[in-house]
C-alpha cells in the first residue's frame, strides 16, 4: 500500500450512514450504467468489447494475418485494459465470434465457439481467434487521431475512449445490458438497410422516422425467423425507442405417402436455444398437451431441422404450429429498448432517427479529425521536401557548410532559412540520394502532396462536402457488408398478425347437434340433437321450462343475469339430457340473489342491446361479452336496488322500448351508443314503473310481437309511437299482450 493511502487516524470523519450509503451507491450505479451495461451510441459497443478489439489490434489479429490463441487475447485485455475476471472476458469475445448471436460477427473463431444448441466454447487455451472484416472497419483510423484517448487503469498505457466506428455497429449488432435502474435491448438489424436509411438522412436532415422505416424494415436476426407485427406497431416502436417484436420461427410442409406429410422448422428465433427447445416440445408430448402432434425430431447438421410428425394427415398444419407457438419458444418476443449512451456520455432512450444522427455525427467528427491528421502530415512532408529541393538548387554550398561549419546544423538553417526539422533532414540524407533521378521524383511527390493539401484544406472548410465525403464511406460499407453480399442478404422476414384460429378445444370437439334445456329455477342440460319443445321433458317438481335453445357442441352459450354481469358456459361441458340437469350456479360464481335474464349462442361479429329495469341501455358486441373466468364479465352497471331486465339481438334500424306502464316508445337505433361497458343512456323515462322489454327492427318491415299463443302480430304504421330517446312513449295498440313483452317468456 502506497503511504498516500494510509489513512491516518485525523482523516477519520463522522458522516450519517444514509448519506455514505447513497453516496456509494450511486457511483456504482453511475460506473455500472456507463463502464459495464449500456453501449456507446458511436460504435455501439460496452467497454470489455471495445477493450477486446483494441488488444487483438495491439497483436496485429486483422483479417489477414494468421490466428492468435484466445488465451493470449483475454491475457493482453485483463492485463493492460480490462482488470476483471479472465471467463467473462473470454465470455464476450466468444460472443463476438458466434456468427448465431452476432449478426455480422467482429471476431473469427477458429475452434469450437459453442453452438445453437446451447453447446459452451472450448476452454481459451484450446481456441484462436482474429479480427473480422466488420471490426476491421470499425477500428479503421484509429491511428490517425480520429477519437480521443485515455489512460488505462494504471495509467501506464492508453485505450480509446470510442472506436473511429465506419461500421453501424449499434444497430447492425444490437446490444443487451442491464445496468442499476435502467437497461437496453437493442436487436440486430441488416447494414444494408441502415445504411440507405443513413444515406437519406445525409440527404434529407429533416426527415421523419416513418420515412426512414422506408429503408429500415424491422430487425434482421441472425437465425432468421419471421416478424409477426403491423406497420403501425413497428413505426410506434422505433419512434418511441421502445417496443417489441413478435418473433416466430419458419417453417414449411413436406408432403410424404398417401396423403402424409411432416412440418419442417428451418429457423428458429433467436437467442432460443434449439437443445432446451426439443426438451420443451418433448415434456408437453408427455404431458398430453400436444394433441395434434405425434413426434419431434432433430435432423439438424449445419442448417437447423426440427421435424414435427402430425397425429394423422387431417390435422391442420396451421393450427399444428398454432398450438406450438403458443406453448413453446417456436415464437418468442424480442424486446427494442434504445437506451444507449450518447456522445457526452448519458444515458438516453433515443428514436430511431437520433440513433442514426448520432452516428452520422461521429463519422463527421472523424472525417474532420482525421483530415487534420493527414493535413499535418502532408505539411511537415513537404518541409522536408522543400528542403531537399534546395540541397539540389545549392548543393555545393551545402556541402561546404556541413565540411568547414562546426555546427552544420545551425549554419544550414542561418543560410537557408530553414527550420530545425529540414536542416536535420538534409543532414540525414545518404549520398545516393543526391541523383538526378532522385530530384525528380522528390518534385513529383511535392506536387502531389501540394495538390492533396489543397483538397484537404477545402474539405475542412466546406460542411457540404464534408458530408459528400462522409456519404461515400458508408456506400463503401453497403457495397462491402450490404444485402448483395452473402452476410448481408436478410435472413429475416416480416409478415402481418397471423389470422384468428379456432381454440383448440374447439378443434378437438366433434361438432354435434344438442338442444340446451333451461328451467326456470336454473337447471340446465342438454339434449342430443335438435329437438323441439314438446311435453316428454320433464322438471323438477315447482319447477318448469324457461329456456330452449338448437345449437352444437362447439359452440359457447352466453348467460346474461339481472347483475348485468354476463357469464360464458361452453356446451360441450353441459350435463346430458339424462335426469334434471344441473344447477347453472354450479358451473358459474353467479349470486344466489341473481336471476337468469336471457340465455342464447354466441354470434361472433354480433351486437345486442341490454337493458336495465331503470329505463337505460346501450349496444355491445358479444365478442366482448365472452368471459375466461367463472366470474364472469361486468357489462352493464345497474343501480342500487335495479336490475338487468332485457336483453335483444340488434337486428334492423329502430328499437322499441316498453315498459310497465304499457307505454312504447321507437326511436332510430343510431341514437343508442355502442360501448363495452357502463350504465348505458336513457332509453325511456317512467313516472310510475319499469322497463319490462326492448327489441330491434326494421322500420320498413314494421313493428312485430308474438302472443302466447305464437302468433306473431305486425303494426306496420306506428308513426304515433315514434319519439326521440328517453321520451315516455304512448299506450300500446290493442291486442298487445298483458305480459308487457314482444316475445313471449
Amino acid at each position: 500500500m502506497a503511504k498516500s493511502d494510509v489513512i491516518e487516524p485525523d482523516d477519520i470523519r463522522p458522516a450519517p450512514l444514509n448519506d455514505a450509503l447513497s453516496e456509494r451507491y450511486l457511483a456504482y450505479a453511475l460506473s455500472t450504467i456507463t463502464q459495464r451495461a449500456l453501449p456507446d451510441v458511436r460504435d455501439g459497443l460496452k467497454p470489455v468489447q471495445r477493450r477486446i478489439l483494441h488488444a487483438m489490434r495491439e497483436l496485429k489479429l486483422d483479417p489477414s494475418s494468421g490466428f492468435k490463441k484466445c488465451a493470449r487475447v483475454v491475457g493482453d485485455v485483463i492485463g493492460r485494459f480490462h482488470p476483471h475476471g479472465d471467463q467473462s472476458v473470454y465470455d464476450a469475445l466468444v460472443r463476438l465470434a458466434q456468427d448465431f448471436a452476432q449478426r455480422y460477427p467482429l471476431a473469427e473463431g477458429q475452434g469450437n465457439f459453442g453452438n445453437i444448441d446451447g453447446d459452451n466454447a472450448a476452454a481459451m487455451r484450446y481456441t484462436e481467434s482474429r479480427l473480422s472484416l466488420a471490426a476491421d472497419a470499425l477500428l479503421d483510423g484509429l491511428d490517425e487521431d480520429t477519437v480521443d484517448f485515455r489512460p488505462n487503469y494504471d495509467g501506464e498505457e492508453r485505450e480509446p475512449v470510442v472506436l473511429p466506428g465506419a461500421f453501424p455497429n449499434l444497430l447492425a449488432n444490437g446490444a443487451v445490458g442491464i445496468a442499476v435502474g435502467m437497461a437496453t435491448s437493442i436487436p440486430p438489424h441488416n447494414v444494408g438497410e441502415i445504411c440507405d436509411a443513413a444515406l437519406h438522412l445525409i440527404k434529407s436532415p429533416n426527415a421523419k422516422v416513418d420515412t426512414l422505416l422506408g429503408h429500415v424494415r424491422g430487425p434482421d436476426f441472425p437465425t432468421g425467423g419471421t416478424i409477426l407485427e403491423s406497420a403501425d406497431a413497428i413505426l410506434e416502436t422505433y419512434r418511441t425507442g421502445r417496443g417489441s417484436f413478435r418473433l416466430r420461427a419458419r417453417w414449411h410442409k413436406e408432403e410424404g405417402l398417401r396423403g402424409s406429410y411432416i412440418i419442417v422448422v428451418t429457423q428458429i428465433p433467436y437467442q432460443v436455444q434449439k437443445s432446451k427447445l426439443i426438451e420443451k416440445i418433448a415434456e408437453l408430448l408427455e404431458a398430453k398437451k400436444l394433441p395434434l402432434l405425434e413426434d419431434v425430431r432433430d435432423e439438424s447438421t449445419d442448417d437447423v431441422r426440427l421435424v414435427l410428425e402430425p397425429k394423422s394427415r387431417n390435422v391442420d398444419p396451421e393450427m399444428l404450429m398454432e398450438t406450438l407457438f403458443r406453448q413453446c419458444d417456436l415464437e418468442t418476443r424480442i424486446p427494442l429498448n434504445l437506451n444507449v449512451l450518447d456522445a457526452a456520455g448519458v444515458p438516453r432512450v433515443m428514436d430511431l432517427k437520433e440513433v442514426l444522427r448520432a452516428y452520422l455525427d461521429h463519422r463527421q467528427v472523424v472525417l474532420v479529425r482525421r483530415t487534420n491528421f493527414r493535413l499535418g502530415k502532408i505539411e511537415r512532408r513537404l518541409a522536408v521536401l522543400e528542403g531537399y529541393l534546395i540541397v539540389f538548387n545549392h548543393l555545393d554550398e551545402v556541402i561546404r557548410i556541413i565540411r568547414e561549419e562546426d555546427e552544420p546544423k545551425q549554419g544550414l538553417m542561418k543560410r537557408f532559412e530553414l527550420t530545425e526539422e529540414q536542416a536535420e533532414a538534409i543532414l540525414n540524407m545518404r549520398l545516393r540520394a543526391l541523383r538526378r533521378l532522385e530530384e525528380m521524383e522528390l518534385r513529383a511527390e511535392h506536387k502531389k502532396l501540394t495538390a492533396e493539401a489543397k483538397g484537404l484544406r477545402a474539405l475542412l472548410k466546406s460542411e457540404d462536402a464534408q458530408w459528400t465525403a462522409v456519404a461515400d464511406e458508408i456506400k463503401s460499407i453497403k457495397e462491402r457488408f450490404g444485402q448483395k453480399t452473402a452476410l448481408g442478404k436478410r435472413r429475416t422476414d416480416f409478415s402481418g398478425p397471423p389470422l384468428a384460429l379456432p381454440d383448440l378445444e374447439e378443434v378437438m370437439t366433434p361438432r354435434e347437434p344438442i338442444t340446451i334445456v333451461c328451467s326456470a329455477k336454473g337447471w340446465i342440460r342438454a339434449l342430443k340433437g335438435h329437438v323441439e319443445a314438446n311435453g316428454d321433458v320433464k322438471f323438477k317438481d315447482g319447477d318448469r321450462g324457461r329456456f330452449w335453445i338448437k345449437a352444437e357442441t362447439t359452440d359457447k352459450l352466453l348467460l346474461f343475469a339481472t347483475s348485468g354481469r354476463f357469464f360464458t358456459l361452453n356446451c360441450d361441458k353441459l350435463p346430458g339430457g339424462r335426469g334434471a340437469g344441473e344447477p347453472v350456479r354450479l358451473m358459474v360464481d353467479m349470486a344466489d340473489s341473481d336471476d337468469i335474464v336471457a340465455l342464447f349462442v354466441h354470434r361472433t361479429g354480433a351486437k345486442i342491446l341490454v337493458a336495465s329495469l331503470s329505463g337505460n341501455g346501450f349496444v355491445v358486441a358479444e365478442d366482448e361479452l365472452l368471459a375466461q373466468r367463472r366470474a364472469g364479465k361486468q357489462v352493464l352497471n345497474v343501480e342500487p336496488g335495479a336490475e338487468a331486465a332485457a336483453c335483444a339481438p340488434v337486428e334492423g334500424d329502430f328499437v322499441a322500448v316498453i315498459g310497465e306502464n304499457r307505454k312504447i316508445i321507437a326511436f332510430p337505433l343510431a341514437d343508442v351508443p355502442e360501448m363495452a361497458r357502463g350504465r348505458g343512456v336513457r332509453l325511456q323515462r317512467y313516472k310510475d314503473g319499469q322497463l319490462s322489454d326492448v327489441k330491434t327492427f326494421t322500420r320498413k318491415d314494421g313493428l312485430t310481437w308474438q302472443d302466447t299463443g305464437g302468433r306473431t302480430h305486425t303494426l306496420a304504421d306506428f308513426k304515433e309511437w315514434i319519439g326521440e330517446r328517453g321520451q315516455a312513449g304512448r299506450l300500446a295498440p290493442k291486442g298487445f299482450p298483458r305480459s308487457n313483452t314482444f316475445s313471449p317468456r
